[in-house]
């Protein structure tokens, strides 16, 4: 392993923590004010001073239903900072503590309190892979069944514990599928993990069931427009349809996951803590339905939506307001679903996917679901991305010291070996960096 896959880990903190850095101080990190290009927004705190009051988004959410978030640190230079960059318009402190808190007055860094921002991330997550599946089903081209097979075998070489073979649906509507049947059949002996297949309806699961599925998927969603778009039936309809699924399943003692599609638009983002809540609850229904029907585990399908974000202070408000609504969505689900019976799933739509995967880890969540080479996205959902890359989350839980389980070299290869076959480069912004430091440490 390289020194840029070494992980640091929470262990090494300690032993770091009498690095004297001189050219850090609590003024280092404070933006300058010609640099305050998004309305001198300062990101660490708590307060705003703008008409877009930060308060009233927080309003119904308190420090207290946040146990893994830091503490504000209230301290004289905090202040001289806002009363430096008030002149400049927006200074907005939201999400955390002061920037002076991770640094001590002599030039140390606050290890203690980066242990504990990260204190609440589970030591393992268990990674499951949805390229086979939803990332090929998203493709303009059919691929052929054999590059399937070949796939999925070479997914589970990696360490992978889940890997989603294929879904059981119609030719008609998904044609990149058609072959689900061959697939199945192909791999339907293959050890050293599951192989879930997606079954929309019981034709679905009676089919995958006689291919050699031993696990299924269903899926469902908050959203009335989705569902038609996606499933052609309503929310109740589909909910009826999949309990069908559900009790076919147990009689047969196969494990039944759900897939709970979430559509997060501008719309959502700027509803307000009244709106949010009423759109949290909706979600956190069609999640307790499906864990009632004997759902195993839930992913959450978090999916950003096209949004013409023109002025940088725009787009900059809304990545900091689509934490004020997936946060609160996700404390509702595990109100009714016991955190470790749920899983999210990120589109990579505005490269939001690592800090809203981190921001889950915080919360107790500790499956992920994640796409080799960043594969797929969804044909129903206007200007959602491709999946989160796998490469990119294994870096990421790498890095922090968690372990997976997951080879990321040989991840790596296999994202090499599909996007090949693809004709495209891969989507893993982790794998293109290390292959460019691999060709200039060549040349040395």
């Amino acid at each position: 392993m390289s020194s840029l896959e070494e992980p640091l880990g929470l262990d090494n903190l300690s032993s770091l923590s009498t690095i004297d850095l001189q050219r850090f101080s609590s003024n280092a990190c404070r933006p300058r004010a010609e640099d305050m290009g998004m309305g001198s927004c300062w990101i660490d705190g708590r307060t705003c001073s703008s008409s877009n009051n930060c308060n009233e988004d927080y309003e119904g959410y308190t420090r207290e239903a946040f146990q893994w978030k830091r503490q504000t640190r209230e301290t004289s230079q905090g202040d001289s900072l806002k009363r430096r960059t008030s002149s400049q318009g927006r200074s907005c402190m939201v999400y955390g503590s002061s920037c002076d808190s991770w640094y001590s007055s002599d030039h140390q860094y606050g290890f203690n309190a980066i242990t504990k921002f990260l204190g609440g991330i589970p030591k393992f997550v268990k990674i499951v892979e949805v390229g086979p599946r939803d990332g090929l089903q998203n493709e303009k081209n059919i691929v052929p069944t054999a590059v399937k097979v070949e796939l999925i075998h070479r997914l589970v070489s990696c360490g992978l514990p889940v890997v989603e073979a294929t879904s059981f649906v119609s030719p008609k509507w998904v044609p990149q599928l058609a072959d689900a049947k061959d697939v199945m059949e192909a791999v339907r002996n293959l050890e050293g993990a599951r192989l879930p297949v997606l079954t929309p309806n019981l034709k679905g699961f009676e089919a995958a069931i006689a291919a050699g599925a031993k696990e299924v998927a269903i899926f469902a969603s908050a959203s009335e427009s989705f569902s038609k778009s996606n499933i052609n039936c309503s929310i109740e309809e589909s909910l009826t349809r999949y309990r069908a699924v559900a009790l076919a399943a147990k009689k047969l003692s196969i494990p039944v996951r759900g897939w709970h599609y979430i559509l997060i638009g501008m719309c959502h983002v700027s509803l307000g803590v009244r709106g949010r809540s009423y759109f949290s609850s909706k979600v956190a229904y069609v999640a307790k339905e499906l864990y009632d029907m004997g759902c195993f585990e839930i992913s959450l399908v978090i999916q950003l939506g096209l949004l013409r974000l023109v002025m940088s202070s725009t787009a900059f408000y809304f990545l900091i307001h689509l934490r004020c609504a997936i946060v609160p969505m996700l404390e509702a689900v595990m109100a009714v679903v016991p955190v470790e019976k749920l899983a999210v799933h990120f589109h990579d739509t505005y490269g939001q996917s690592l800090p809203n995967i981190l921001l889950s880890l915080q919360m107790g969540i500790s499956t992920i679901d994640s796409s080799v080479a960043g594969l797929g996205g969804c044909p129903y959902a206007k200007g959602a991305s491709g999946n989160v890359a796998t490469e990119d989350v294994v870096y990421m839980l790498n890095g922090l010291g968690v372990k997976t389980n997951v080879d990321l070299g040989k991840l790596m290869l296999v994202g090499d070996f599909i996007s090949n076959r693809l004709g495209r480069p891969s989507g893993s912004k982790t794998a293109i960096a290390l292959s460019r430091v691999n060709v200039d440490a060549s040349k040395i």
